[in-house]
């Protein structure tokens, strides 16, 4: 694959077949940031589970200190009281029946995280189809499906992001902004290693975390020591 001149540059600056320490590996991926806007910096983590099987499935999610750096839209299914209490906290759609055609047979998906009380859970599965495959489905784990409607607006529009292995058993979560300091990179991603630590399954043998790497949106990854996990 070619890459462009700016990439080629950046990627000069880290040796591939180090792995370093994640303050180090932070510092070079803020220096191998350099396209025009502000790229959001990813953290990848291939883990030695097997999703096929139920009791190995990782899937949680943590409130980073500093956010993410960008806005989150949400979307929360209710009615009645929890209707204006889900506006009161900030919800940027709130409704119930009546997104459902929205949804499906206009493709409307304005939104980056749904939210769901458990009695409308009936209504939301009718949109499995659409939400399920672009990982936008509430869920018990998430703490997207809860009556505390106000702490789950709140903790999304903190920076609160879902973690979860994909087909290929990698987990891809954003760590924050390029623009963001050293100190805050850091205190997200020691945030977010401290819960995927904790959330190893039990029945796991062998190596949990396999390999970590961080990249911008746009610039080359960067490997860090997963010796201290």
């Amino acid at each position: 694959m070619k890459h462009g001149k700016k990439y080629s540059e950046a990627a000069k600056l880290i040796d591939r077949a180090t792995q370093y320490e994640p303050a180090e590996a932070i510092a070079l991926v803020k220096k191998s940031a350099t396209a025009k806007f502000d790229e959001t910096v990813e953290l990848h983590i291939r883990t030695g589970c097997d999703g096929r099987h139920a009791e190995q499935q990782i899937r949680g999610a943590v409130v980073l200190p500093h956010g993410t750096g960008r806005v989150t839209r949400v979307l929360v299914f209710a009615k009645g009281d929890k209707v204006a209490e889900a506006e009161a906290a900030g919800a940027d759609f709130v409704g119930g029946d009546e997104l459902i055609p929205k949804i499906q047979n206009e493709g409307w998906l304005d939104f980056d995280v749904v939210v769901a009380t458990p009695d409308m859970m009936g209504v939301v599965g009718r949109l499995g189809k659409v939400l399920g495959p672009k990982g936008l489905m509430p869920n018990p784990k998430a703490g997207t499906v809860t009556m505390d409607v106000t702490k789950a607006v709140n903790d999304i529009k903190a920076g609160k992001i879902e973690y979860r292995l994909d087909k290929t058993n990698i987990i891809h979560v954003p760590l924050g902004k390029a623009s963001f300091s050293e100190e805050k990179l850091t205190d997200n991603f020691n945030t977010l290693m401290e819960a995927i630590v904790k959330a190893k399954p039990s029945t796991l043998k062998g190596q949990y975390l396999r390999s970590i790497s961080l990249a911008t949106t746009m610039g080359p990854g960067v490997k860090i020591s997963t010796a201290k996990y």
